[in-house]
């Protein structure tokens, strides 16, 4: 095996023990940069040492041991006072001890909550969403900055210094390492799945660039999800995240024509479809709706994706079923974007005039001023009711509006087609 071969499965060994070995960390030394800074250079030594040794059979305790060993190191050459030496010894074990502690146990010592309350952290509300984001894929997901730039098209400076400003910010706040309890517990895990849910749609349906899709991105807030979904919270909500995202990331196949044009829900092939994440989303789910009383928002969305999983054929969506799921949404979420959607599955349930109503009402929406999709979905709208030149309109305002390329030619070949129509008077 090649040097960048060793290199290659080591990265992605420590990118593995990663989460687990920053939360650890972090419970120990109390700083989220320090135990960042610690990880890696624990990563270095392997780096150094697995390339002559081999990969060890349980990596991520000899990682834990590697970090170990430079945290005792680093806050000896600090010279920290006695009490933080002594809080610090109690945490690790002497280095003098003949006997080490079990380090398999150390690493798994309640690491469910290690990993909750690291990714309470990272969505801490001292830090803006921007930061969560970028400190969440760096932490949890374990990104590099060059990746996470790449991924949201920020210049990775700009990445670079949001992270080294969030980690600053936790420690001047002296955020404290640990899960918020009662009515904050709700509100913060709500701040968690946000920042999951975002990153996860910014890959299934880029903002800007020139792609469609960006699956990592997909890829990573699920994985970050699942991770959450098995930790000890009793949240139906994360279920419910975790299911909705399982379902729309098994249309990801099918969501890319050949040359990586949009294809839409409607003219999608199914049979490209995952059945295995669909399987997956439909159990998660189900954990939802027996964890608590009533779906929540997220809950609700992935029932309404499950409506698209079932049929096997867009004709044989239950539309009437999704016309009610976007009401209970509406209902525990109030939202124009909501209202939207609704009058999508409206129009698809008792025709295009019923969806244009409800659309022609947000028209004066302030929040959804500048929102492509109003004019895409009235463009839509207007096509099948014939009214070619004035859908034409719509659609040339909706890639106006757009900042991503193939998303925008989609929307003028659309325009073209109407106009092509009006011309004829087709």
């Amino acid at each position: 095996m090649t040097v960048a071969d060793h290199n290659s499965a080591i990265e992605a060994t420590f990118r593995i023990e990663q989460a687990k070995l920053i939360a650890a960390l972090t419970r120990m030394v109390r700083d989220v940069g320090v135990a960042e800074e610690l990880a890696q250079d624990a990563l270095l030594a392997a780096l150094e040492q697995w390339p002559r040794s081999g990969i060890p059979e349980k990596p991520g305790a000899w990682l834990m041991a590697a970090a170990k060993n430079r945290a005792i190191d680093r806050f000896r050459r600090a010279k920290l006072i006695d009490a933080k030496h002594g809080e610090l010894q109690a945490e690790l074990g002497s280095e003098s001890d003949a006997q080490m502690p079990d380090l398999d146990a150390a690493l798994d010592d309640d690491i469910g909550d290690d990993l909750l309350r690291l990714m309470f952290i990272s969505c801490h509300p001292v830090l803006g969403r921007d930061a969560q984001v970028a400190l969440t894929l760096r932490l949890i997901g374990g990104l590099k900055t060059e990746e996470i730039a790449r991924a949201f098209l920020v210049p990775e400076p700009t990445i670079a210094q949001r992270i080294v400003r969030a980690k600053r910010t936790l420690s001047e706040r002296r955020v404290p390492f640990e899960a918020p309890r009662g009515e904050a517990l709700n509100e913060r895990l709500q701040s968690v799945l946000a920042v999951i849910y975002l990153i996860f749609n910014e890959g299934y349906a880029a903002t800007a660039g020139d792609d469609w899709m960006r699956p990592q991105l997909c890829e990573e807030a699920l994985r970050i999800g699942r991770i959450l979904a098995e930790l000890p919270h009793g949240e139906p909500e994360v279920h419910g995240l975790v299911g909705l995202m399982e379902l729309q990331a098994s249309r990801l196949g099918a969501r890319r024509g050949p040359d990586g044009e949009p294809v839409l829900l409607l003219a999608q092939d199914r049979a490209r479809w995952d059945q295995l994440l669909i399987r997956r989303g439909m159990a998660a789910l189900s954990r939802a709706q027996s964890l608590g009383e009533g779906l929540g928002p997220y809950g609700i969305q992935a029932a309404i994706a499950s409506c698209h999983a079932r049929a096997r054929t867009a004709e044989e969506t239950d539309w009437a079923a999704i016309v009610g799921l976007y009401g209970r949404l509406g209902a525990v979420m109030p939202s124009p974007v909501v209202e939207l959607n609704r009058a999508v599955a409206l129009s698809m349930h008792m025709g295009p005039e019923a969806g244009l109503r409800i659309v022609d009402a947000l028209i004066a929406e302030p929040s959804l001023n500048g929102y492509h999709l109003l004019p895409s979905v009235r463009g839509d709208l207007l096509e099948k009711l014939g009214r070619c030149e004035e859908a034409r309109v719509e659609f040339e305002r909706a890639a106006g509006l757009t900042q991503n390329a193939r998303e925008r030619a989609l929307l003028l070949r659309r325009a073209e087609a109407c106009a092509g129509r009006s011309v004829t008077g087709a």
